[in-house]
């Protein structure tokens, strides 16, 4: 049904190993633009005044006139993905953004450059609870406790995901800038649980 990544945990599952699994971060932010909404609003518009308020105060500390890197990280949030495609494939997951604030002298004596390189971090557990089900396209509606029961009679084996995009750039001298990332296409197939990842192979 197109739903990739979908069938690509679920293979995993079945597969038995319990491996912690790579996501595909470039693509969650490509597909599900809640998804890059949240990361915007809640971990990037939320904490680049103070990062670059952080940021600066270091720069001055070390005498203004030479480059200046502070690491920073925002708290984990709870959310659930809502396009189909990662919702059947994540669902509820923690997010959070991590990376270096760089602070550069201007030039001619100007003002200091300010940016921020970042990774968007995605962590979950591949796992079912009680109580709950799924509706898929086609009217297919698939119980928590029946795929559970395959991890509890040794057929399937939970397992950790997580996963972080390429690095980002944005520059802390204005505004906070949005959009969908470049799609960043998919390498191996619904079968290829590893996509090129090398610890999963």
């Amino acid at each position: 049904m197109g739903n990739v990544g979908a069938s690509r945990n679920m293979l995993h599952y079945l597969d038995g190993t319990g491996e912690t699994l790579s996501l595909d971060v470039d693509r969650m932010l490509h597909d599900d633009g809640g998804f890059r909404k949240e990361i915007e609003q809640d971990h990037l518009a939320a904490h680049q005044d103070a990062w670059r308020q952080q940021a600066l105060e270091e720069f001055h500390r070390a005498g203004g006139d030479k480059t200046v890197v502070v690491p920073v990280e925002s708290d984990a949030k709870h959310r659930t993905l809502q396009s189909d495609e990662w919702f059947h494939a994540v669902g509820s997951h923690a997010q959070n953004v991590s990376g270096m604030v760089i602070v550069t002298p201007g030039a001619d004596g100007g003002p200091p450059k300010v940016s921020l390189d970042y990774q968007v971090n995605v962590w979950d557990r591949y796992n079912w609870d009680q109580g709950k089900a799924t509706t898929f396209p086609g009217g297919v509606t698939i119980e928590d406790k029946d795929m559970g029961r395959l991890h509890r009679v040794g057929i399937a084996r939970e397992f950790d995901m997580r996963g972080s995009n390429a690095s980002y750039t944005h520059d802390l001298n204005g505004q906070v800038s949005g959009g969908a990332p470049t799609d960043p296409g998919r390498e191996g197939t619904r079968g290829d649980v590893s996509r090129g990842d090398e610890e999963n192979r």
